[in-house]
């Protein structure tokens, strides 16, 4: 892949600075829903394993492959986050040199140049920095390798080059689909380079290609919108909608790689209004654009093979498919959605900076000495900032409290950003900070589930669960299914002295939620205080086998068996309990006490 020492040694040089451009986020913690790609308790045996293959329910989206790899992963380092971080990191710098290789391949100019602003321009920070979007790396990695074998089939048609590309196209595809362009942009390719396209020569080998990308993406449309679809959502927008969607899409993600400003992890909704003239003006310019660079094509194709290739690539997120969050809308806007993420631009982006690069090395070589020193050294400080930009991002990416104070001070009326730094504060004790980021998302938008639910358990959690339970009953009726909900109306309904309807709540998580352990300490106390002691053991049991790395199952379960007069039990798990924390309070007392017992007998 480097032959000569130069390459080599520009090849350490940009992975060494693409690393240091994201040192901040090598020791990011996991970040929104980081913690459920660091695989889950049920899936890290190898039956666990077999589930992400053939349940497309068993892990958060249906990427075989890529969990497959999480559950390596996860069997490595045992959920550290830095290796996450540097497995992703590394993955984007090998995309940038492979984007070298294939554009050299291409007989592209500024190949160097174009690995290099792609591995550090900043809009690629969320898919590099927060790193359960190793989806796009990775995937990146398989297409740019398809390419590259792809390429070596064209010009030698070696069957074995063939299959290589095939089986590497299928590996992303069960990466991440958003791959699902690439047949496309090698028949672009193709026509750039020569003018034409031949069925036999071209087409007809792509077939494959096609087909299996049709089976990839007719697979996740299926399963994000059965599987994956968060509770409400509503994707209430017609075909002319999807249109104004796309026609802006298409400039803020080309403005992105010109001008990345105010990038955040959750942008402001869009209004889609289709009586309002100046939407019209987006799709219509996109339009005018692709029409100006059809008419000079026999003179410059290269500018529309860029535009298709770019199309191509971000066609699956302009809109025309329901995807997921980031085209949700709330039953108060049934007309207002996010739509843009900057891990949506990520592949497609390639193309652009490709572009550009080129077209200034075609200008670099053409012209005199001194406006090669200027324009180098303009390069270079572009370069610069890029790295500087890039790794002030990337520190936004370091926990999740930086992370959604970011997005809040740039995008205040999140509701899910308040909602989500409203999680972090609770878990850190500032209860009273947490319920105001929780009144202020439910105050943005009413009709916010998550919010209110965790406004009904900060409130427990507090000490008020008068006032949290009408919250928690309005989300139930609401969401039945809601086991958070459901549990935290049994906590309050057990505080305020009505235990019988908190055992029912508990048993009605339960129902939903089978490995709620918490759930089963709760019900199990209290059928414990009601003398049902032979339930309360089955919960009690239950939660030492979902945790018996807790030392609290173990506690509560030795405090059961005593009452129950099982003192040699209780012994062993109390013992079980200090194998896992010597410190922990309450059981070295009474594991002394039950000694001295058996012994004074």
């Amino acid at each position: 892949m480097f032959r000569s020492s130069p390459n080599w040694l520009l090849a350490l040089i940009l992975v060494a600075v693409t690393f240091l451009a994201y040192a901040p986020a090598w020791n990011g913690k996991p970040i929104w829903d980081d913690e459920i790609h660091i695989t889950a308790r049920q899936l890290r045996s190898l039956d666990g394993l077999a589930r992400i293959w053939t349940d497309p329910a068993a892990a958060p989206q249906y990427y075989p492959l890529l969990h497959t790899i999480f559950w390596l992963e996860y069997k490595l380092w045992d959920g550290a986050a830095l290796p996450y971080h540097l497995v992703t990191i590394f993955c984007h710098a090998l995309l940038a040199l492979l984007i070298w290789r294939i554009l050299r391949k291409l007989n592209v100019p500024g190949g160097w140049l174009a690995a290099a602003v792609f591995a550090l321009h900043p809009a690629h920070v969320e898919s590099v920095a927060w790193f359960s979007e190793i989806k796009n790396t990775l995937s990146g990695v398989f297409a740019a390798a398809t390419m590259l074998v792809y390429l070596a089939y064209d010009e030698d048609r070696h069957r074995g080059s063939y299959f290589g590309a095939l089986t590497l196209f299928a590996f992303g595809l069960m990466t991440k689909t958003a791959i699902v362009a690439l047949p496309a942009a090698l028949l672009i390719v193709f026509w750039w380079k020569r003018g034409s396209l031949e069925f036999r020569r071209d087409i007809l080998p792509l077939a494959p290609f096609f087909a299996l990308g049709l089976v990839g993406a007719i697979v996740t449309v299926w399963v994000e919108q059965k599987f994956c679809a968060e509770h409400g959502e509503i994707f209430n927008f017609s075909l002319l909608d999807r249109c104004l969607i796309a026609g802006r899409l298409f400039w803020f993600y080309l403005g992105n790689i010109f001008w990345p400003s105010n990038l955040s992890l959750i942008y402001p909704p869009w209004n889609v209004d289709s009586s309002k003239w100046w939407q019209y003006l987006f799709p219509i310019c996109a339009v005018a654009l692709v029409v100006v660079c059809w008419l000079l094509r026999k003179k410059w194709l290269a500018p529309l093979a860029v535009l298709f290739c770019f199309g191509a690539f971000l066609f699956p997120v302009l809109g025309f498919f329901n995807l997921s969050f980031f085209m949700t809308t709330s039953e108060g806007s049934p007309h207002s959605a996010i739509f843009r993420a900057d891990h949506f631009q990520y592949l497609a982006d390639i193309f652009v900076i490709a572009f550009v690069c080129a077209v200034g090395a075609n200008l670099w070589q053409r012209s005199a000495i001194m406006v090669r020193q200027v324009s180098a050294t303009g390069a270079a400080l572009v370069l610069l900032a890029l790295i500087f930009l890039t790794t002030a991002q990337s520190r936004t990416y370091r926990d999740t409290e930086a992370c959604f104070r970011n997005v809040i001070a740039k995008n205040p009326d999140s509701a899910t950003a308040h909602n989500n730094l409203g999680n972090v504060l609770r878990q850190s004790g500032a209860l009273d900070e947490a319920l105001a980021q929780y009144r202020r998302a439910i105050e943005i938008d009413p009709n916010y589930q998550f919010a209110r639910v965790n406004l009904g358990v900060t409130l427990v959690q507090k000490g008020d669960p008068v006032s949290a339970i009408p919250l928690l009953q309005e989300a139930l009726r609401k969401n039945p299914n809601d086991p958070k909900a459901s549990y935290s109306l049994g906590a309050a309904l057990a505080q305020t002295g009505w235990p019988e309807e908190a055992i029912v709540c508990y048993n009605h998580a339960l129902e939903i939620e089978p490995d709620f352990v918490d759930a089963h300490t709760n019900v199990a106390n209290l059928l414990l205080e009601h003398g049902d002691n032979e339930n309360a053991m089955l919960h009690f049991r239950k939660a030492v086998e979902l945790q018996p790395n807790s030392p609290m199952t173990h506690y509560n379960l030795a405090v059961a068996m005593t009452r129950n007069g099982d003192d040699e039990a209780a012994i062993a798990e109390l013992r079980a309990a200090l194998k896992v924390d010597p410190d922990y309070p309450d059981a070295g007392p009474l594991l002394q006490d039950l000694l001295l017992r058996k012994s004074s007998h």
